[in-house]
Protein backbone atom coordinates (compact mmCIF):
# COMPACT_ATOMS: atom_id res chain seq x y z
CA UNK A 1 0.00 0.00 0.00
CA UNK A 2 1.48 3.28 -1.00
CA UNK A 3 2.23 5.64 1.69
CA UNK A 4 -0.76 8.58 0.50
CA UNK A 5 -3.37 5.59 0.64
CA UNK A 6 -2.21 4.55 3.74
CA UNK A 7 -2.64 8.18 5.42
CA UNK A 8 -5.80 8.92 3.34
CA UNK A 9 -7.18 5.37 5.17
CA UNK A 10 -5.94 5.90 8.78
CA UNK A 11 -7.13 9.96 8.28
CA UNK A 12 -10.50 9.01 7.11
CA UNK A 13 -10.88 6.36 9.98
CA UNK A 14 -9.75 8.95 12.93
CA UNK A 15 -12.32 11.40 11.65
CA UNK A 16 -14.82 8.66 13.03
CA UNK A 17 -15.64 7.52 16.28
CA UNK A 18 -12.67 4.75 15.70
CA UNK A 19 -9.46 5.43 17.57
CA UNK A 20 -6.65 5.73 14.85
CA UNK A 21 -4.11 7.79 15.62
CA UNK A 22 -3.68 9.86 11.99
CA UNK A 23 -1.44 12.75 12.94
CA UNK A 24 1.37 9.87 14.11
CA UNK A 25 1.05 7.72 11.05
CA UNK A 26 1.58 11.25 9.05
CA UNK A 27 4.63 12.25 11.65
CA UNK A 28 6.30 8.89 11.35
CA UNK A 29 5.80 9.17 7.39
CA UNK A 30 7.28 12.71 7.04
CA UNK A 31 10.19 11.33 9.47
CA UNK A 32 11.04 8.98 6.93
CA UNK A 33 10.65 10.57 4.09
CA UNK A 34 8.19 8.03 2.30
CA UNK A 35 6.79 10.39 0.28
CA UNK A 36 6.17 13.88 -0.57
CA UNK A 37 5.30 15.96 2.29
CA UNK A 38 2.74 18.58 0.57
CA UNK A 39 0.91 15.37 -0.90
CA UNK A 40 1.40 13.40 2.10
CA UNK A 41 -0.74 16.29 4.12
CA UNK A 42 -3.06 16.59 1.04
CA UNK A 43 -3.66 12.63 1.60
CA UNK A 44 -4.28 13.15 5.19
CA UNK A 45 -6.57 15.95 4.90
CA UNK A 46 -8.33 14.93 2.02
CA UNK A 47 -9.02 11.27 3.94
CA UNK A 48 -9.87 13.41 7.38
CA UNK A 49 -12.05 15.63 5.77
CA UNK A 50 -13.86 13.10 3.99
CA UNK A 51 -14.80 11.29 7.20
CA UNK A 52 -16.03 14.44 8.91
CA UNK A 53 -18.04 14.10 5.90
CA UNK A 54 -19.62 10.45 6.68
CA UNK A 55 -20.07 12.02 10.28
CA UNK A 56 -22.16 15.21 8.83
CA UNK A 57 -24.15 12.53 6.93
CA UNK A 58 -24.91 10.40 9.24
CA UNK A 59 -26.25 13.21 11.82
CA UNK A 60 -28.57 14.10 8.64
CA UNK A 61 -29.66 10.78 7.64
CA UNK A 62 -30.08 9.59 11.58
CA UNK A 63 -31.88 13.04 12.75
CA UNK A 64 -35.65 11.67 11.76
CA UNK A 65 -34.57 8.89 14.36
CA UNK A 66 -33.75 10.72 16.90
CA UNK A 67 -36.55 8.96 19.48
CA UNK A 68 -35.55 5.76 18.35
CA UNK A 69 -34.39 3.11 20.93
CA UNK A 70 -31.16 2.58 19.24
CA UNK A 71 -29.55 5.98 18.07
CA UNK A 72 -26.85 6.58 20.16
CA UNK A 73 -27.19 9.37 21.67
CA UNK A 74 -30.66 10.56 23.45
CA UNK A 75 -32.25 13.20 22.04
CA UNK A 76 -31.37 15.49 25.62
CA UNK A 77 -27.97 15.14 24.62
CA UNK A 78 -28.44 16.21 20.62
CA UNK A 79 -30.73 19.48 22.12
CA UNK A 80 -27.61 20.38 24.36
CA UNK A 81 -24.90 19.79 21.57
CA UNK A 82 -27.21 21.66 19.11
CA UNK A 83 -27.59 24.48 21.98
CA UNK A 84 -23.41 24.39 22.28
CA UNK A 85 -23.26 24.48 18.32
CA UNK A 86 -25.95 27.89 17.93
CA UNK A 87 -24.04 29.20 21.43
CA UNK A 88 -20.52 28.92 19.44
CA UNK A 89 -21.49 29.34 15.63
CA UNK A 90 -20.90 27.72 12.38
CA UNK A 91 -17.13 29.01 13.16
CA UNK A 92 -16.92 26.46 15.56
CA UNK A 93 -16.33 23.74 13.14
CA UNK A 94 -12.61 25.11 12.55
CA UNK A 95 -12.21 23.05 15.39
CA UNK A 96 -13.15 19.60 13.97
CA UNK A 97 -9.99 18.66 14.17
CA UNK A 98 -10.01 18.35 18.27
CA UNK A 99 -9.89 14.93 19.37
CA UNK A 100 -12.90 14.11 21.54
CA UNK A 101 -15.03 17.03 21.12
CA UNK A 102 -14.36 17.03 17.31
CA UNK A 103 -16.35 13.77 15.52
CA UNK A 104 -19.87 14.62 17.82
CA UNK A 105 -18.92 18.65 16.67
CA UNK A 106 -19.32 17.09 13.20
CA UNK A 107 -22.55 14.59 13.58
CA UNK A 108 -24.00 17.45 15.65
CA UNK A 109 -23.43 19.89 12.68
CA UNK A 110 -25.51 17.51 10.39
CA UNK A 111 -27.94 17.07 12.79
CA UNK A 112 -28.94 20.54 12.80
CA UNK A 113 -28.63 20.65 9.00
CA UNK A 114 -25.73 22.88 8.51
CA UNK A 115 -25.09 23.40 4.88
CA UNK A 116 -22.63 20.71 2.73
CA UNK A 117 -20.09 23.55 1.88
CA UNK A 118 -20.02 25.79 5.16
CA UNK A 119 -19.10 22.54 6.46
CA UNK A 120 -16.77 21.48 4.14
CA UNK A 121 -15.06 25.04 3.83
CA UNK A 122 -14.77 25.06 7.61
CA UNK A 123 -14.00 21.39 8.50
CA UNK A 124 -11.29 21.47 5.89
CA UNK A 125 -9.70 24.95 6.65
CA UNK A 126 -9.27 23.26 10.61
CA UNK A 127 -7.91 19.77 9.32
CA UNK A 128 -5.63 21.10 6.90
CA UNK A 129 -4.26 23.71 8.77
CA UNK A 130 -3.17 20.86 11.75
CA UNK A 131 -1.60 18.33 9.11
CA UNK A 132 0.17 21.45 7.89
CA UNK A 133 1.24 21.97 11.31
CA UNK A 134 2.65 18.61 11.91
CA UNK A 135 4.43 18.66 8.75
CA UNK A 136 6.44 21.85 9.65
CA UNK A 137 7.41 20.61 12.94
CA UNK A 138 8.69 17.54 11.49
Amino acid sequence: MSAYLLIFTVSLLAATVLPFSSEAVLATQLAAGTGNAAALIAAAATGNVLGSVVNWALGRILRAHLDAPWFPFSKKDVERAGENFRKFGLWSLLFAWLPVVGDPLTFVAGTLGVGFWPFVLLVAIGKTARYAAIGWVM
